[in-house]
């Protein structure tokens, strides 16, 4: 089995299913599409949209995230590792399923489309979005502080 890294930004396809287990561990499975955009060719041939489905597969803490704040048709940025697997049928011919196992996500749907959104799994700032407070922690102050005047600070240069 090989691992290679991959990046994507696609849209959630399905409601995530989740599996809880006893020993504390959980495991989330989704889709995600990725599309390529069609062009014209300079010939004028047009390339229509290419779109790719990816099996997605989240474990632990990452699962608990997704169970929580990911749903159908939201926009995600992930990275994580592409494993292929291979398994029999029930007519014993030989299958292969490739997945993309979760290292980290963002959630980048405006923050109106869904709650939660518009903030990381990790509790970081989506790119250009202000953080959305994630449920079971605290809340900090969001705006900057005023300027005060400090005389230490007026110096020339």
């Amino acid at each position: 089995m090989s691992v290679n890294k991959v990046i994507l930004l696609g849209y959630v396809g399905q409601d995530p299913r989740v599996k809880y287990f006893d020993a504390g561990s959980a495991v989330a499975t989704f889709s995600l599409a990725t599309t390529e955009r069609g062009y014209t060719l300079a010939n004028g041939t047009q390339i229509p949209d290419r779109t790719e489905w990816h099996n997605i597969v989240a474990s632990n803490r990452w699962a608990e995230i997704v169970d929580k704040y990911v749903h159908k048709g939201e926009r995600l940025y992930l990275e994580g590792k592409i494993r292929t697997r291979s398994y029999s049928d029930q007519s014993g011919a030989m299958r292969y399923i490739t997945e993309i196992y979760v290292d980290y996500m963002e959630m980048l749907s405006s923050k109106g489309a869904n709650p939660g959104a518009g903030a990381s799994a990790s509790g970081q700032p989506a790119m250009g979005q202000q953080q959305q407070p994630v449920a079971g922690q605290p809340q900090q102050a969001q705006q900057a502080q005023p300027i005060q005047d400090n005389p230490a600070d007026d110096l020339p240069f």
